[in-house]
């Protein structure tokens, strides 16, 4: 049996991760749960998966649990709050943790998990944009593994078993294209909140759904693709494919061209994440071609979606740009979802913040973290100086 850490155990990824958990419980242990404020769903979780640690968001957090669980009656554990919570919880003892937290949050604690030799299951992307030069060799000196969880690196990471990595000759990632794939660049400048969260394939957090919309979503996954497989920018190339069933490929230097294809269900790469090689049986549904009809492939919009753009420059860039990218886009995401910010100005919010930036190269995790913090600042100045049309 093998024990998992759900980090973001209340979000989407978090509860799809338990789901498979559910599916194979002869298989798997919960050893500790981590989620923010959402107090009601950790406290039923604890219940059933009895993880020896829980952490939240803060202290406020940490009573109302403490009071939940007390309530219940049992065995109650262990409870840590706050950013230091969250590295405890992947401190604990397990065989993999599922690092499912929202934004740069999730870069200390997969520090911690790769630090013990856990297996990284990894869906917080922003983890290896902002310091993968760093994680990347600190995992191999750890002896420990990350295996994908978004969708489209998991495809990735299927095409490529029994292959040989210098056949490659590129790796194709897919992008749904959003809600406002068609959309003129006039009107994308009045798009709302509410239409932003509606993606047409995927049921995702918030900050993410607003990723989609803009394509940094699929700019980070450039990023994180460079990191995880060792891949020059020049190796990656970005799909836009409505219909969600194409989830990646790869193209060989014969010509020969692997995809992965499957339902927009993320618990089948989870579920691979956890378990591979080994494909067993679930009963989450199965994609029927026939109902999908024709899969359709276009070209990506770097004029009307320019944070994609943004974020291959800052790739190629190198050093602290990446992590400048993420920090600013976390900061003004933020800003739209609270009225502050247009939707296009998201991408001139970056692309300001960006080329402030002093150049530079990380050499210790503190240096990420300082310069996530002045990336912020300065995002949060732009949003305040406005002249955003909001």
């Amino acid at each position: 049996m093998r024990t998992v850490t759900v980090l973001g155990s209340t979000g989407v990824i978090g509860m799809h991760t338990l789901e498979v958990v559910d599916r194979f419980p002869d298989q798997f242990a919960v050893a500790a749960l981590a989620a923010g404020r959402n107090v009601d769903r950790l406290a039923e979780q604890a219940r059933r998966y009895r993880p020896a640690f829980v952490a939240v968001a803060d202290e406020e957090a940490g009573r109302a649990l403490r009071d939940r669980l007390a309530a219940a009656g049992g065995s109650t554990p262990e409870i840590g709050v706050g950013p230091d919570g969250l590295v405890r919880a992947a401190e604990v003892p397990s065989d993999v943790v599922v690092s499912a937290v929202v934004g740069a949050a999730g870069l200390r604690p997969a520090w911690a998990a790769l630090a013990r030799g856990a297996t990284l299951a990894l869906a917080n992307k922003e983890t290896l944009v902002a310091g993968g030069d760093l994680v990347m060799p600190w995992a191999r000196a750890n002896g420990a593994d990350i295996v994908p969880v978004d969708s489209e690196h998991s495809a990735l990471f299927q095409c490529l078993q029994g292959s040989r990595r210098h056949d490659v000759r590129r790796f194709i990632l897919t992008a749904s294209g959003g809600p406002f794939r068609t959309w003129p660049l006039e009107r994308l400048r009045e798009v709302t909140v509410e239409e932003a969260l509606r993606h047409p394939n995927w049921s995702m957090g918030r900050k993410i759904t607003v990723d989609s919309a803009t394509l940094m979503n699929k700019g980070l996954e450039v990023i994180e693709a460079h990191h995880l497989f060792s891949a020059g920018y020049d190796e990656i190339d970005v799909l836009v494919h409505p219909q969600s069933v194409v989830h990646s490929l790869v193209e060989y230097r014969d010509g020969s061209v692997l995809a992965q294809l499957a339902t927009p269900d993320m618990r089948l790469p989870i579920q691979y994440a956890l378990m591979h090689p080994a494909r067993p049986e679930n009963e989450w549904p199965r994609l029927d071609l026939l109902s999908v009809g024709a899969l359709t492939f276009e070209a990506p919009d770097t004029t009307r979606f320019p944070c994609l753009r943004l974020a291959f420059a800052a790739g190629r860039a190198g050093g602290y740009a990446p992590c400048v990218l993420n920090a600013a886009n976390e900061v003004a995401v933020a800003a739209f979802l609270e009225g502050r910010l247009t939707f296009t100005g998201i991408a001139e919010v970056v692309e300001e913040v960006l080329n402030r930036h002093m150049p530079g190269t990380p050499r210790a995790l503190n240096d990420i973290v300082e310069m996530d913090a002045w990336a912020r600042r300065e995002a949060r100045s732009a949003v305040e100086k406005g002249g955003w049309g909001v």
